[in-house]
């Protein structure tokens, strides 16, 4: 990592200059014109510290500076290796004679040609939300915007909405980042970017702001939130962040979240409640207890912990819905009918069949599966922009599984002839409604079966699914069809953005848009060996990460998650319009344990040990544990300021939570050893 010190043109000092690697000089760098700026929340204005002294040390260099009220010394460290950059200490004095408040920002240009592109992990992807979009939530504009329609040209936010607390930003020379803790003395840390014709920034603020305007779920944000921290006269604190350089590839930000990933692991420890067949046990025993209804052959989609409340307003805590994939349905039917028929439970396994046959008896006019089953209205299209549109990502999956249990089901002996049928029509509806170019397309009119739109990586998951459903019924059209539709939707993976997944935020990047490009392109890659198919299984994984946790969250005291010492490692942001943790990246365990085993790259086998490990924990041990009933799970837990306070959970079971915890405890424990789970 090079770096220099030059005189500054607009002010007596200096100005420290980060390059890439392998670059001395030119016109793109990473440029810090001060030591860091000091906000006064009463006056509005800000004073810089600039910088006055550098000196070189080692393969690194120490810089001063001074202003009326604030003395800065820092040290930048230089990293060696894989993610390299600098490790930054600085120590700030306050030389006040009165308590004041102040906030402080560390601010890097990104100079070099280019409009940007950002990346804060978890939480904002490049704009973050097309125009297009139907569902508001905050989004980058060059141009400007309108911030109470949550769109501009800048963003701050508190460091504990990202999975990994950094700003990456790109033009056309390079990437640059910075790097910090959820917490400093200060307090909680912020970070946050800008970008129109003037230039290029990024920033960590401490302590945070979050501007415009905060979003806190809702369609409506909320005013800025700015906090500072008052300064006593003497006091000195301790500032530590972290600086990244890198070439301007899209992916250049692996190498520094696998290395932030390594320095988090040494101090933040995963905490699991118990082992995988114990989980198996308790999940089982949940998903047929509180989500199984027989008299409809559903999984309800959600049970209300409290069941004194659910009674007291006539069962609306338990919905009775059931999509057919996605947040119910079949995948969790299949993993259910799996346990009882590894266990010789009777019960399980007749409930995991009745769930499996309601789903193939609802077939849409179209010959694909309708997306959900609803009390009083039968069978609808879902919770879709329109309500004849069909979601190729809920149909897609619920065939994957369908296609999974029938493979399942015949090695033991047992035939389904009506689940045969409801199959070959989704998967051959999926083949003969592809685009040449291989798109499959995202929303299909539920009576004609044309789609409704083309846009987004909705119909990535029929890559899978016809890979399966080719493997079972011996189509070969079915093989070609996914074939040539890795090779149109391997953009999405290319360009870091792959959007569209669920149906209920229209068109945004989401963990489960990863998830299910892990799967597709292990299977493809499975199919022929085509190691390009392997490289974007390994590019989608990468990205999926950036939604996972490396680090344990600081809860507040009084609150459920720190009172039971959950431990955020490991956890997956759901998307930057729902930002809570979630445990969906538990689908694609057994692809990410086989995409460990082609690459030989422990990072995946690690990262995915970290997911298992962190659901391991509230799944209801008794009756009353955290206020649940034995076996629940919940699907929410809050990690920052959107939709319920930091430290909340959600009071309700969701049966796909439940059913994934045990679909992936059964997938993962042949491999409990090398996973350093326990088996139990």
């Amino acid at each position: 990592m090079k770096w220099s010190s030059v005189n500054s043109a607009s002010a007596a000092g200096q100005e420290i200059r980060i390059y890439p690697p392998d670059r001395q000089d030119g016109d793109t760098y990473l440029q810090f014109a001060s030591m860091l700026e000091v906000w006064n929340p009463e006056t509005g204005e800000t004073e810089e510290v600039p910088v006055r002294d550098i000196q070189s040390v080692g393969e690194g260099f120490r810089a001063a500076g001074e202003s009326a009220l604030f003395e800065a010394a820092s040290e930048w460290v230089a990293v060696q290796g894989e993610g390299g950059g600098f490790d930054v200490t600085l120590t700030l004095n306050y030389k006040g004679d009165q308590p004041s408040a102040f906030g402080l920002t560390v601010r890097g240009g990104l100079i070099g040609p280019g409009r940007p592109d950002w990346m804060i992990p978890g939480a904002f992807y490049k704009e973050n939300r097309f125009e297009k979009n139907l569902r508001p939530y905050p989004r980058y504009d060059y141009n400007g915007g309108d911030p109470e329609k949550m769109v501009s040209d800048f963003w701050s936010f508190r460091a504990d909405r990202a999975a990994l607390p950094a700003v990456f930003a790109w033009n056309d020379g390079m990437c640059g980042a910075l790097c910090v803790d959820e917490m400093s003395e200060l307090g909680l840390n912020g970070l946050g970017f800008r970008g129109n014709a003037e230039g290029t920034s990024i920033w960590l603020q401490f302590p945070y702001r979050e501007e415009p305007v905060t979003f806190v779920g809702s369609a409506v944000p909320q005013p800025a939130d700015r906090t500072s921290f008052r300064f006593e006269p003497g006091v000195s604190v301790t500032l530590r962040w972290k600086v990244y350089a890198a070439e301007a590839d899209p992916h250049a930000y692996n190498p520094f979240v696998r290395r932030m990933y390594r320095f988090h692991g040494k101090e933040h420890g995963l905490n699991p409640w118990m082992g995988l067949e114990k989980a198996a046990e308790l999940t089982a025993y949940g998903l047929y207890t509180w989500h199984y209804h027989p008299e409809n052959q559903l999984l309800y989609e959600t049970a209300a912990f409290d069941r004194e409340f659910n009674n007291n307003v006539k069962g609306m805590g338990d919905r009775p819905h059931m999509h057919v994939g996605w947040v119910s349905g079949a995948p969790y039917a299949y993993a259910l009918l799996a346990y009882g028929r590894r266990k010789g439970h009777e019960a399980y396994t007749d409930a995991g069949i009745g769930v499996l046959d309601k789903v193939a008896s609802g077939l849409a006019p179209n010959g694909t599966f309708w997306a959900s089953w609803v009390e009083g209205k039968g069978w609808t299209a879902g919770w879709n922009p329109k309500s004849t549109w069909l979601q190729a990502r809920t149909i897609a999956e619920a065939t994957l599984f369908m296609a999974r249990a029938l493979a399942f089901e015949k090695s033991r002996g047992f035939s389904h002839p009506e689940w045969e049928k409801a199959v070959l029509s989704n998967l051959r509806f999926a083949a003969t409604h592809q685009r040449e170019d291989g798109n499959f397309g995202s929303y299909y009119h539920c009576e004609t079966g044309d789609v409704e739109e083309w846009d987004g990586a909705g119909g990535l998951l029929w890559i899978a699914a016809l890979l399966e459903g080719a493997s079972y019924f011996g189509e070969t059209a079915f093989t070609e069809a996914a074939r040539k539709a890795g090779g149109y939707y391997k953009r999405f993976v290319l360009e870091e953005y792959i959007y569209g997944a669920p149906e209920d935020v229209h068109l945004t990047p989401t963990s489960e848009d990863a998830y299910n490009a892990v799967v597709s392109y292990v299977m493809l890659y499975e199919s022929d060996r085509n190691p390009e198919w392997l490289g974007l299984a390994s590019s989608a994984a990468d990205w999926m990460m950036t939604f996972r946790w490396t680090y344990n969250l600081q809860f507040p005291a009084h609150t459920l998650l720190a009172q039971y010492d959950y431990r955020s490692r490991g956890a997956d942001q759901a998307s930057t319009s729902n930002q809570h943790l979630h445990n969906y990246g538990l689908f694609c365990v057994p692809e990410m344990l086989r995409l460990w085993n082609y690459t030989k790259d422990d990072y995946y086998l690690e990262r995915t040990r970290d997911h298992i490990a962190c659901f391991l924990q509230f799944i209801a041990r008794e009756d009353g544990d955290f206020n649940a009933y034995k076996g629940m799970v919940t699907e929410r837990f809050y990690n920052t300021n959107c939709f319920q306070p930091k430290g909340m959970m959600l009071t309700l079971s969701h049966s796909w939570c439940i059913g994934l915890i045990l679909y992936a405890a059964q997938e993962a424990l042949p491999m409990a050893e090398a996973l350093g789970l326990s088996a139990d």
